[in-house]
């Protein structure tokens, strides 16, 4: 097996199961032309997300790292009649993307992009009286992994999911004393959530057009 090979997988079942339309291809185009690294989810993996949103009849999501939107959108498709979608992003520019790509995908109402660190913004979140989340996704920056799914850990109804993206870091996972601060973050929160009573966890690895990674799927349990 190689990449080629993974590849082809992604892109028959992105064909036949995942299929783009005029939204998503709206989203990855803008953030192509403002200059975006092109690492959003896949086609495919975006799929799963939206699946996720409607297992669990989601009204209220937090995003960390909205990226151009790509996933928000995705996420936004899944949301029950007058949810909402909260997105968190530190770089303003990525932002008005996204905020553009989003609105023009019809889910401007119902998605908020709240700008600047994701740790300082979270505080807002809770001033402002938002809720628990039926569904947290996490794809921000990789050291603060740990921390965003702590605090989602609190902040998750029972029956909830928290799904942490990229944390294989294509078999760093496995590699103790690695002294590389992401992979040493990863295998920290799935330390942390081996003792975590509240926590229902597995990681999956996975493969395809974006590589070889994984991510890590929570149920909060009472």
């Amino acid at each position: 097996m190689d990449q080629e090979t993974f590849t082809g997988v992604d892109r028959f079942v992105e064909a036949t199961l995942a299929p783009d339309d005029e939204a998503l291809r709206d989203a990855l185009d803008a953030a192509a032309a403002a200059g975006l690294p092109p690492i959003q989810v896949s086609p495919a993996q975006g799929r799963l997300l939206t699946i996720l949103v409607r297992l669990v009849a989601a009204r209220t999501i937090l995003e960390f790292g909205t990226l151009g939107g790509y996933s928000t959108i995705l996420l936004a498709r899944g949301l029950a009649p007058g949810g909402r979608l909260y997105s968190l992003e530190v770089d303003p520019r990525h932002a008005e993307v996204a905020r553009g790509s989003i609105e023009r995908a019809g889910f401007g109402d119902a998605v908020q992009v709240r700008v600047g660190p994701a740790l300082e913004s979270l505080p807002g979140l809770e001033a402002d009286g938002v809720g628990q989340f039926d569904l947290v996704f996490v794809d921000a920056d990789k050291p603060n992994t740990p921390a965003y799914v702590a605090w989602a850990l609190e902040r998750t109804r029972p029956g909830g999911l928290i799904v942490a993206d990229n944390v294989v870091r294509r078999g760093g996972l496995a590699e103790a004393g690695s002294g590389e601060a992401t992979i040493e973050a990863q295998r920290r929160l799935h330390e942390e959530l081996a003792r975590e009573p509240r926590a229902e966890a597995t990681t999956i690895q996975t493969v395809g057009v974006k590589g070889y990674d994984g991510f890590t799927i929570v149920r909060v349990v009472e």
